[in-house]
């Protein structure tokens, strides 16, 4: 059974829109609970394929969950095994954060190497590397990493580059190694906070979250928790963008941290998008006749997030010139270039720099999700394309957004999913 959205494009869209909670925060939250047996109840987690993949994973080690009215509920006490099957791991990156929590929590971890996207490498060398200096014997057999470990003692790693999941897997590891852990060169994103300040509040003693260093002191046992996730800054970031691709849009994005989006927030008023205020946590989008052209250069946090480069791509092709986006975090990022094009945009892609030509009108035609972030773009140049836009391989972008196609609808837009016998 295929899934696809038929959009019809040029309608203007009204009203407010509301992120829900961040999946990238979700996943690791979602781990950590196995560094403690016991109850936890998770409020704000977004019902998305990649969160049920992960709490399918934990229901195959013991655990057991439950969705309450606004919180998922899991229980780690029954959990033994430390063996991840294939067939859910395949499926998502971010399977390798069950490496951290397992080693950490029981001295020992099974995990195939990760699946997902198809943007690039993401190695997972960082996190082999950082669980070895705390003491992790690591063999790879039959596709999947072996760990084993006497014990865990404290140590400093120096990461080559500040990945965010190696940063998770080493914070939930060093929680529970003898002495101290100090992780150079960490990833300074939101949800790698978010993390930190989980365990903090399970007993784990951690400084220097959000710099470029970070200190932990390993405790003997942690302890449940109750919380509260963070609201997702690239569906934010998407949103702020959907609501600037037509003169006659009028959105209102709600329950942003708009401290987490700057460096975005900033771009788009270069493009010429005006940003309001909205109480505390919206902002209202408007857009002018005229966009500026901008260069954009993505980096890791606080620089301009690769997950949101799809996005600003295919504003920028209603740019009065030429707009230049370098990807400089993943390799494969611009596949989706080659389905924009079949929709009349002007780019060309030279190593690892897109040029965009514009204003281009885009016209509807078929096209496929090429990863989550991407799927999600060619919704949106959908919405703003002339005619009748098909958009396949739509798994990708259920993956990440929750209630997409319904939180469209509330706006307007002109969208329906329709199921193909395969």
């Amino acid at each position: 059974m295929e899934r696809k959205y038929i959009i019809k494009g040029r309608k203007p869209l009204k009203g407010e829109i509301e992120v829900s909670g961040a999946k990238n925060a979700s996943l690791p939250a979602i781990c950590a609970t196995l560094l403690a047996p016991g109850l936890y109840k998770l409020k704000n987690v977004p019902k998305v394929r990649d969160v049920f993949n992960m709490l399918k994973i934990m229901e195959s080690l013991g655990a057991t969950y439950e969705f309450k009215k606004d919180y998922v509920e899991i229980n780690t006490e029954k959990v033994e095994s430390v063996f991840i099957p294939y067939e859910l791991a395949s499926q998502m990156r971010a399977s390798i954060l069950f490496l951290g929590a397992l080693v950490g929590g029981f001295k020992s971890a099974i995990v195939p190497m990760p699946g997902g996207c198809a943007i690039g490498k993401r190695p997972v060398d960082f996190h082999i590397k950082g669980i070895s200096q705390l003491g992790g014997n690591i063999q790879l057999e039959k596709g999947n990493l072996v760990v084993s470990a006497k014990k865990l003692k404290g140590t400093q790693i120096v990461l080559d580059f500040p990945s965010v999941t190696a940063t998770e897997n080493l914070m939930m590891a060093a929680c529970l190694a003898e002495g101290e852990t100090i992780i150079k060169n960490s990833a300074k994103e939101p949800e790698v906070i978010f993390l930190g300040e989980m365990l903090k509040k399970m007993g784990a003693e951690i400084k220097g979250l959000g710099e470029d260093t970070i200190y932990i002191k390993g405790k003997k046992k942690l302890k449940p928790v109750n919380i509260e996730i963070i609201p997702d800054r690239i569906e934010a970031g998407t949103y702020l963008v959907l609501g600037a691709l037509m003169e006659e849009n009028e959105v209102v994005v709600k329950n942003i941290k708009k401290e987490h989006l700057k460096t975005p927030i900033l771009k788009l008023e270069e493009i010429g998008i005006t940003l309001e205020d909205v109480g505390k946590d919206a902002l209202r989008v408007k857009r002018g006749r005229i966009l500026n052209p901008v260069k954009i250069i993505t980096a890791p946090y606080p620089g301009f997030p690769t997950d949101l480069q799809p996005f600003f791509t295919i504003l920028l092709t209603q740019a009065e010139g030429i707009s230049f986006i370098t990807e400089n975090i993943f390799e494969n990022r611009f596949l989706y270039v080659y389905e924009l094009k079949r929709m009349g945009a002007e780019i060309e892609v030279e190593n690892r720099t897109a040029i965009i030509k514009g204003p281009t009108p885009l016209m509807g035609s078929p096209v496929k999700a090429t990863d989550l972030r991407a799927g999600a773009a060619l919704v949106l140049a959908g919405l703003m394309a002339e005619n009748t836009t098909t958009v396949y391989n739509v798994e990708f972008i259920e993956r990440g957004y929750e209630n997409f196609v319904e939180k469209l609808l509330s706006l307007g837009a002109d969208i329906k999913v329709e199921e193909d016998e395969s």
